[in-house]
């Protein structure tokens, strides 16, 4: 929650990757423990868990092995320098620019250096999978952002994150279009740990007869030029459009798109995920398209991570996932939504503002990182609810 999220995705956002086909070798080492592969129910983050021993032989090094360079990302960046200088940890970052088979080769130049720590915001999970194993039985700490496996994975609860989009979009809809709108779907569905914000948000819109969904495509690529691309391609079938709903980088391309078009209109509803300052920005402007942002602030969830890979370099348990709980923006709350994104850690060091924000669950430390999670964690799994 990105980032949720999104900007999931993720945002992104969110938190979200290119569909590389990417076919980079595994690293060559001994096969270690497995982790945890079967989904199960983490119980909340006892932060007064028993301490272990420190990792040995790894450096105080924070490394972001970052996909790409979008705002959200940038934020998680921020958020993780900020937490690795009141940490003092040396910290850099190593950007892939959604190169898949590059990740892989930063990622395992960084376990042949000894880095203590390293948060993966993976372009190709799948390849990139073996390569953070080796990490995690280095010894390492290792954050995910939403794809496994990790020491600790940060994720949103994506179909909250959709649906509170979803139900803003409705209550416009019905409130502000007398219940008729023609709606465009820019989605992630080939990712399957960001496709439920987007059952959310059909679920939300479902049982509105004055509702039609005249376009329901994930965009070629997670950027604002893709989302001007898609939305130059829909204006053709359907020039006249009134609610555009996807991660905010997209969405913004696609107000780029309409206004090139002379096809924005004040009471336009689009609405994105991930809080992106540009969005953000939108809003504040009152006669924008743009109405919604569901924040899933990176800085902040960054800083907790950056917070974690310094305890476990020190012998501390941390948990195994947390959670960016969705903020809706709006004029009431801007102004200190942006005061927390711009001083992350007196959110950090606040438990009440900083639980608005996260949720921790599980706990793990160098001594039983044999535990680690190898399974697409969600706090809304089907099977963890039960």
């Amino acid at each position: 929650m990105g980032l949720l999220l999104l900007k999931g995705l993720p945002a992104a956002a969110l938190l979200c990757t290119m569909a590389f086909a990417a076919h980079a070798q595994a690293p060559p080492a001994p096969a270690g423990p497995q982790g945890i592969t079967a989904p199960r129910i983490l119980q909340p983050f006892n932060p007064n868990g028993a301490a272990c021993s420190p990792p040995p032989g790894l450096t105080r090094t924070l490394v972001f092995a970052q996909d790409n360079d979008r705002e959200f990302m940038q934020g998680v960046a921020r958020g993780l320098a900020l937490a690795a200088r009141d940490r003092k940890l040396e910290y850099r970052i190593a950007l892939a620019n959604n190169d898949a088979r590059r990740m892989n080769q930063q990622v395992q130049e960084l376990r042949a250096t000894k880095v203590g720590a390293v948060v993966a915001a993976p372009v190709d999970p799948r390849s990139l999978a073996p390569h953070l194993q080796q990490l995690i039985w280095s010894g390492a700490y290792v954050g995910a952002v939403v794809p496994p496996p990790a020491i600790e994975i940060l994720n949103a609860p994506q179909y909250l994150t959709g649906k509170v989009l979803g139900d803003a979009a409705a209550a416009y809809i019905r409130q502000k279009l007398r219940g008729q709108a023609k709606v465009v779907l820019l989605t992630h569905d080939s990712l399957q740990f960001l496709a439920p914000r987007f059952i959310a948000m059909r679920d939300s819109l479902r049982g509105m007869p004055g509702v039609s969904i005249v376009a329901d495509l994930s965009p070629q690529t997670v950027t604002k030029d893709g989302g001007a691309a898609a939305m130059r391609t829909i204006l053709l079938a359907h020039p006249s459009v009134d609610v555009i709903l996807g991660a905010d980088t997209v969405v913004l391309g696609a107000l780029q798109a309409l206004r090139d078009a002379g096809k924005a209109r004040p009471d336009q509803f689009l609405g994105g995920i991930d809080g992106e300052p540009e969005a953000v920005a939108e809003i504040k402007k009152g006669d924008s398209p743009y109405k919604a942002s569901i924040a899933l602030n990176s800085p902040v969830f960054a800083y907790a991570l950056g917070q974690h890979a310094a305890d476990w370099l020190e012998g501390k348990s941390i948990p195994q996932a947390m959670d960016i709980l969705p903020t809706a923006l709006s004029a009431a709350n801007l102004t200190q939504y942006e005061t927390d994104l711009g001083d992350p850690g007196a959110v950090w060091r606040d438990p009440a503002r900083r639980a608005a924000y996260l949720a921790m669950y599980g706990s793990i430390c160098h001594d039983t990182r044999d535990q680690y999670l190898n399974f697409p964690w969600s706090s809304e799994r089907a099977s963890e609810r039960r």
